[in-house]
């Protein structure tokens, strides 16, 4: 390896140890998020009785979550994961603008951090 191959690799290295990272911490959280959906815990369940989608609506969300947060990690279908990670976000904006009046802040920074996923992960053949 030559002096010129090196310091062409260290900014690949570099972006690809970012991208893991950001995809850890994102599918960190939102499996977290998608275990206390999914294993009822009361302050879930009552952010869904006050939204009024019904008791059953929080499966199917912690379903989504827990699948996207895997995708993501799976080279392949990471975009997908990422997708699927910003379409629960902007679910729980709506859910926050609207009954629940709560903290938007947690779904700024976990939006833009899943379209910040899905951007750098989008396949060659969609840009």
């Amino acid at each position: 390896m030559t002096d010129a191959s090196t310091a062409t690799d260290r900014p690949n290295l570099i972006a690809t140890i970012l991208t893991w990272l950001l995809k850890l911490a994102l599918a960190g959280v939102f499996g977290s998020a998608a275990f206390a959906k999914l294993s009822l815990r009361p302050d879930m369940v009552e952010h869904f009785n006050v939204i009024g989608l019904g008791p059953y609506f929080i499966y199917v969300t912690g379903g989504i979550e827990m699948a996207s947060a895997l995708l993501l990690l799976i080279p392949q279908t990471a975009f997908i994961g990422a997708v699927g990670l910003v379409g629960i976000s902007t679910g729980a904006f709506i859910a926050q603008v609207g009954p629940l009046h709560g903290d938007l802040i947690h779904v700024y920074v976990l939006g833009g951090l899943a379209m910040l996923a899905a951007w750098i992960t989008t396949p060659k053949f969609l840009r």
